[in-house]
């Protein structure tokens, strides 16, 4: 049952992972950049993940992944990687796959739209370097943040991966399981047009395809620092008038006299 479990994982993951069709990775890039909106958004962000974002290396962006089990089950789905620069500037996007196969008492179905915060470089290069294994790097902390604000304030602190998702179906049980980031360079060389490694892409920033634009902007917009108020400039002191230049024109001005002269 286990050998079934990974070898229908790995054919979703490679299904996933093909060759792209037609305008399928700017179609991608699109729903990333409302992923990000619907994720972020102020009545949808209970956990405050846009104040996190701030502190970003980078993000991986999954628009929509699928999740199905009866007792074993896998999900999938294709998600993009940007990297952010010192200056606040977002990269253009790597494209991945994300699979997995599971194994427990499980049952259900769920679709789901999921943002992964990359709080370091150590996390950024983990992802970009190899296929990535969730669970399987002994040397970094993921917290996935999904269900209460209590989880927030507790297992996010120090994290190298912060997890917020938001969830369509139902899914129950408790499974074993580990997710897969696997690299599309198919996908990348459709997308600018040349073969371009990721590091390329998200490191050094040297390729660029303006349909990422909006995406870009979204997560500058949400990963922006708030802006404090202008304080108002001190009103200059006003000049005290003198008497006489105070008198409304027109008007008789009252001059005492001199006194007399002594008498002779």
């Amino acid at each position: 049952m286990r050998l079934v479990i990974l070898a229908a994982a790995a054919a979703l993951l490679a299904a996933c992972a093909g060759s792209p069709g037609g305008n399928a990775p700017q179609s991608l890039v699109d729903r990333s950049a409302l992923t990000v909106q619907d994720i972020l958004s102020g009545e949808n962000d209970r956990l405050d993940a846009a104040s996190v974002l701030r502190r970003a290396r980078g993000a991986v962006v999954c628009p929509q992944s699928f999740r199905a089990a009866f007792f074993a089950g896998g999900s999938g789905g294709n998600c993009v990687l940007l990297g952010r620069d010192a200056a606040g500037s977002w990269s253009s996007p790597a494209f991945y796959a994300v699979g997995s196969g599971s194994l427990g008492f499980q049952a259900g179905i769920q679709d789901s739209q999921t943002l992964l915060l990359l709080m370091n470089d150590r996390a950024l290069n983990a992802v970009i370097d190899r296929q990535f294994k969730f669970g399987a790097d002994a040397s970094l902390a993921i917290a996935h943040l999904g269900g209460s604000v209590e989880g927030a304030t507790t297992t996010a602190l120090g994290a190298d991966i912060l997890s917020f998702s938001r969830s369509r179906g139902l899914f129950a049980g408790l499974a074993l399981e580990g997710s897969v980031l696997n690299p599309m360079p198919d996908w990348n060389a459709a997308y600018y047009g040349r073969e371009v490694g990721a590091r390329e892409i998200v490191i050094t920033m040297s390729t660029h395809n303006p349909g990422a634009d909006p995406l870009r902007a979204a997560l500058m917009r949400f990963g922006a620092q708030a802006t404090p108020a202008a304080t108002p400039p001190a009103a200059a002191p006003q000049p005290v008038a003198s008497p006489a230049a105070s008198a409304p024109r027109g008007s008789v001005g009252r001059t005492p006299l001199p006194p007399p002269p002594p008498a002779r």
